[in-house]
């Protein structure tokens, strides 16, 4: 047992958090309106308080001292002493244990009681009263770490944005439903480093894998109420702790293991990262850290009603990046992610609060600028969701040079293209060529573009080709949260069925789907399980689902619709690696020309004629053709014709009027086709036909004729 001292040494202001030296412990942490910051310690169950010191020294608004003796594993929190004023936007109440905000690890689950809120929860008065009951009981302990770990000749892949597959998962349910590994290690970071998983995605063509949050984070009260959970993690207790659930042995050692091991084989880890709230929700939510510290900085609150939170997020509170203190958490936190545990990037969840300043959007916003510069994180993948349910909160497009932003108008077009919407063909063209009209500005590229078809948010895409209508009655809101207009389509009924004709429809349009993904410009970001065929039986909002409905099923992928769906995808990414011109670096307008008679961009109706104007409003219309032509001093020239048919019936086309011979290298509708030549051309003159299939993509190589 550790003897303490009867007071702590003064310390150092730097570094914020809890930093071990070998000789002993310095505690460092920020608030600018606390009086008074006890640092209390707890015995190794993190059930009993045996010391508890206050913070000698204050330097710049940090409180700080030193713990002489204290090594690694040692367990912590902080109780601030302070004005409770919610009309002035102080909550300081010395009877909740605070987590630290630097945190590096948490010990034990937060168990929900009323005795984590700072006021009564059952007075007339609201969170204007007070509650002096001790919440330490029911409270997660930090933990003092080492973060020393041997990475040997471990290095970024850096794969080169037009060069990247993006997969989209969630680490819990990759794992949870595959059968060699123990339970231990289902759903956590060792399942992440199994190699079976890794030749997984290897297989698929698979060179970035982004993961939903595994920051600490809280699962909601209300949720956990109804027999429900907080499954994908959209709600941070602490920023520089990996979630404790993730971890089978409780060591974050276990995520720097599964990282090193992803890289060795050519594999990036983006982590999609939430710093535009907090888990302690609105003036009624938890005190558990930030708002314990110190509300009135941590938090934007209403201007001249400051006992309200700004509520830019949907989620209760909007964390106050403005504010130089806590800008420089944030920053803290990429950074040790980024040096401490060799992270390729990050996805910032609603990234339009992050560029929030107290009058609104802006891309000189103080995060951009810092972000931008830093010479670490400026050089890793920066990924925008650009958006948020705040006023202006839309902002697909505006964010700065640097940065890829999911396209959610690239998953709108391409569904509503497929299902043989109306006029979809102009949308559908400038989405196929990287949304040049959206992202090329300032410089930015392509790869800006984040196409994507599904993600976490909504349905699969099994979902997406067999049900029009969300149903998500077992989240118990009456079915009526998630999006309520997906531009899906049964295809003549709602969910299962046994009828082959709507599931030969229902596969030739999932395959076209996933085709157009991967043969558009722009940086493809496929679901994990899509793949191999996973539905959530049409929940489009599976957030609070942590069981069957929400992990990948593998058995799927053990099927034979399975394995060849796989395969499929693996075709389709290799086709994407063979061939430059469907994912070239930079915009193509069809204004160079890149051998004669050839433009590096050109539109045609299925007569094999450019498209006219009317022909872009032409109602009835629906396949479109895109011949793109590349041409490099390392690669040469290279040129595809990509025909795309949404339509009922197959469709007779006429080839562009080219002088040479066409292979084909793809036909969604016969996906096992061989590769192999075409029909020949006979010069600019001939007519050149194809037969493309309802529902189906082709794509043709072109070679041109070489002069006799």
């Amino acid at each position: 047992m550790m003897r303490f001292p009867t007071r702590l040494m003064p310390g150092a202001d730097t570094p914020l958090g809890a930093s071990w030296d070998g000789l002993g412990v310095n505690f460092a942490v920020f608030s600018a309106n606390a009086l008074r910051i006890d640092l209390c310690i707890f015995d190794p169950s993190g059930r009993r308080e045996i010391a508890r010191f206050e913070l000698p020294e204050r330097t710049d608004e940090v409180w700080h001292g030193y713990l002489p003796d204290a090594r690694p594993g040692l367990l912590y929190g902080y109780r601030a002493y302070g004005p409770y004023e919610p009309l002035r936007g102080h909550r300081f109440n010395p009877h909740k244990l605070l987590v630290d905000p630097y945190a590096r690890a948490l010990h034990g689950q937060l168990s929900w009681s009323d005795s984590l809120f700072g006021y009564r929860i059952s007075s007339p008065r609201g969170d204007l009263s007070i509650d002096r009951r001790d919440s330490a009981p029911a409270m997660p302990k930090s933990v003092v770490t080492n973060d020393a770990f041997n990475w040997g000749d471990d290095r970024l892949p850096r794969v080169p944005w037009d060069r990247t597959v993006i997969m989209e998962a969630h680490l819990r349910g990759l794992s949870m439903r595959r059968s060699e590994l123990t339970p231990v290690e289902r759903g956590t970071f060792r399942a992440l480093a199994d190699p079976q998983l890794i030749d997984h995605l290897l297989r698929l063509g698979i060179t970035t894998l982004e993961l939903m949050p595994v920051h600490a984070f809280v699962k909601d009260r209300f949720l956990l109420e109804r027999g429900l959970t907080n499954y994908w993690g959209y709600n941070t207790l602490a920023f520089f702790a990996p979630h404790a659930g993730y971890l089978a042995e409780g060591s974050p050692h276990e995520v720097r293991t599964a990282i090193r091991r992803l890289h060795a084989a050519g594999i990036e880890v983006v982590l999609d990262v939430v710093y535009n709230h907090t888990c302690e929700g609105n003036e009624l939510g938890p005190t558990l850290c930030y708002r314990g510290l110190d509300n009135a900085v941590y938090y934007r609150l209403v201007p001249e009603d400051e006992r309200h939170l700004i509520n830019d997020t949907g989620c209760g509170n909007t964390l106050n990046l403005s504010h130089p203190r806590v800008l420089q958490m944030v920053m803290d936190s990429l950074r040790h992610w980024a040096v401490d545990f060799h992270v390729d990037g990050f996805r910032f969840d609603l990234c339009s609060t992050l560029g929030r300043e107290s009058y609104g959007f802006d891309q000189a916003c103080g995060f951009f600028d810092v972000l931008r510069q830093d010479p670490v994180l400026s050089k890793l993948k920066l990924i925008a969701e650009p958006w948020d349910p705040g006023p202006g909160g839309y902002q697909l497009g505006n964010h700065p040079p640097g940065f890829a932003e999911w396209n959610d108008r690239f998953r709108d077009t391409v569904r509503r293209f497929w299902r043989g919407d109306s006029l979809q063909r102009g949308d559908m063209a400038a989405r196929l060529s990287g949304s040049g009209d959206i992202f090329d500005r300032r410089g930015r590229r392509p790869w800006a573009s984040l196409n994507f078809v599904t993600s976490h948010d909504g349905f699969t895409l099994t979902d997406v080709v067999s049900y029009a209508e969300r149903h998500n009655e077992a989240n118990g809101e009456g079915g009526q949260d998630g999006h309520s207009d997906n531009y899906s389509s049964g295809w003549g009924v709602e969910g299962p069925t046994d009828d082959a004709g709507i599931l030969a429809v229902r596969d030739r349009v999932r395959r076209a789907m996933l085709a157009t993904l991967f043969l558009s410009q722009g940086t493809p970001m496929l679901l994990a399980g899509d793949e191999f065929g996973q539905t959530q039986d049409g929940n489009n909002n599976a957030y609070c689902q942590d069981n069957a409905t929400a992990w990948l099923d593998w058995s799927l992928a053990d099927s034979q619709a399975g394995r060849s769906l796989v395969a499929y995808v693996a075709r389709l990414a290799a086709l994407r690696r063979a061939y430059p011109s469907v994912r070239w670096r930079t915009y193509l307008y069809g204004r160079r020309e890149t051998q004669p008679g050839l433009t590096d961009l050109a539109w045609y109706g299925p007569d094999g004629v450019p498209m006219t104007q009317d022909a872009w409003n032409d109602d009835h219309g629906r396949v479109l053709g895109v011949l793109r032509s590349c041409a490099d001093t390392w690669n040469g020239t290279d040129t595809t014709y990509l025909l795309m048919n949404p339509g009922g019936e197959d469709a007779d086309c006429t080839l562009p009027p080219v002088a040479g011979s066409w292979a084909l290298l793809l036909d969604s509708a016969n996906p096992s086709a061989t590769t192999g030549p075409g029909q020949p051309g006979g010069g600019a003159e001939a007519a050149m036909h194809w037969t493309v299939p309802a529902h189906s993509v082709v794509l043709l190589a072109f070679t041109p004729r070489s002069d006799r």
